[in-house]
C-alpha cells in the first residue's frame, strides 16, 4: 500500500520537529563572576544558574551552560563579547548583563571575536562574528556599593564619614573615582591609590587602608571565600544599574520566559532564597529598568 504524498511531508518533518523541540536551552555566563556564576572543574554554580534552571523548566528544555571569560581589563568590550557569543550561535541567552541603554539595540561595531570559552580556538584563529541586535529581559537584580571596614571601626554610612581615615581608591574603577571626587577632593589627603591587580582585602586586613568602597557582590564573594572574616559593611547604596538577561532580537521570545520566571519567583520570595543560597545579598532592581546614563553627581550626594 502506497502512502499518499500529502501524508509524507508531516511524517518526514516529525523527526526534525522533535529534534527542534528537544534542543537544549544554552545560556552563556561569565566563568568567574561569583556569586552570580562561577565555573570550576566543569561545573557552573551561582545565583544565575538557579535562575537558568527555572527558565529551562519554564520552556520545557534541557539546560546547557556555556561559561566564558570576559576581558576583565576591557569592560567596555563586554557587550561586544556577549553579542558575539549569541551571534555565533554558541548560546540562546546570556545572564548577568548590565542594563545600560548604550549597550542594547543595534551594535556599535559590525563584527567582533568571541571571548575564551570551552572549545574555542586560539584567539588569533577565531573569526570575526557579524553582530546582531541585543534586547533585554526585565531586571532580576539591582546593584549597590558598600563601605567595608574592620570590626570595631566607627560606623560609616557615607563617604563623608571617612574623612581623616585611609580610604582605598582602586584605579580605573567607579568606586575609586567616587572616592577621589567626593566633596571636591575632601578624601584626597588620606586616599591610598591601589592598582586593579592588588589585593584590596589584604590591604584592609593589614591596616594599609582603613576603609574601602566596593560593589556589595564583591563583599559577598569575599565572605564566601573567607567565612571567618571580621570585616563589616555599612548600608548598601543602590548604584542605579540593574542586571538582566539578553538575547538577539530574533530570539526575543525567550526573554518572555525569563520575565515570567523572574516575576513569579520575585513575588513568591523564591528569587531571594536563590540569592541567599548562592551567598548573594539580593538587591531589588531600581527604576528605570534600563539606565540611560550613570550620574556621578547623584552617587556623590550623601
Amino acid at each position: 500500500m502506497n502512502t499518499p504524498r500529502a501524508l509524507m511531508a508531516p511524517l518526514l518533518l516529525a523527526p526534525v520537529l522533535a529534534f527542534a523541540q528537544a534542543a537544549p536551552l544554552t545560556v552563556c555566563m561569565a566563568e568567574d563572576n561569583p556569586p552570580f556564576s562561577m565555573a570550576r572543574k566543569g561545573q557552573v554554580t551561582g545565583f544565575d544558574v538557579k535562575l537558568a534552571e527555572a527558565v529551562a523548566r519554564e520552556l520545557g528544555r534541557e539546560l546547557k551552560l556555556m561559561p566564558f571569560e570576559p576581558e576583565v581589563e576591557k569592560e567596555a568590550m563586554l557587550t561586544h563579547e556577549v553579542n558575539a557569543m549569541l551571534s555565533a550561535g554558541l548560546c540562546d541567552l546570556a545572564s548577568g548583563f548590565p542594563l545600560l541603554a548604550s549597550d542594547l539595540g543595534p551594535p556599535t561595531r559590525e563584527r567582533f571575536k568571541t571571548p575564551d570559552h570551552p572549545g574555542a580556538k586560539p584567539p588569533r584563529e577565531r573569526p570575526f562574528v557579524p553582530l546582531g541586535t541585543l534586547v533585554s529581559s526585565q531586571p532580576y537584580q539591582g546593584t549597590a556599593l558598600v563601605i567595608v571596614q574592620r570590626a570595631g571601626a566607627p560606623a560609616a554610612a557615607s563617604l563623608g564619614d571617612l574623612k581623616g581615615r585611609k580610604v582605598a581608591a582602586v584605579a580605573g574603577t567607579l568606586e575609586g573615582t567616587l572616592v577621589a571626587m567626593y566633596g571636591g577632593g575632601t578624601l584626597a589627603k588620606d586616599m591610598v591609590s591601589l592598582g586593579q591587580r592588588e589585593d584590596v582585602w589584604a590591604a584592609l586586613d593589614s591596616g594599609r587602608v582603613d576603609a574601602l568602597m566596593v560593589p556589595s557582590a564583591a563583599f559577598d564573594t569575599h565572605r564566601a571565600r573567607k567565612p571567618g572574616t571580621t570585616l563589616q559593611a555599612g548600608p548598601a547604596r543602590p548604584l542605579g544599574i540593574n542586571l538582566g538577561w539578553v538575547a538577539l532580537s530574533s530570539k526575543a521570545d525567550l526573554l518572555e520566559a525569563v520575565n515570567r520566571v523572574v516575576a513569579r519567583a520575585s513575588a513568591s520570595g523564591e528569587l531571594q532564597v536563590w540569592a541567599r543560597e548562592a551567598g548573594l545579598s539580593w538587591q531589588a532592581p531600581s527604576v528605570p529598568a534600563v539606565t540611560g546614563t550613570l550620574s556621578l553627581a547623584g552617587l556623590l550626594r550623601d
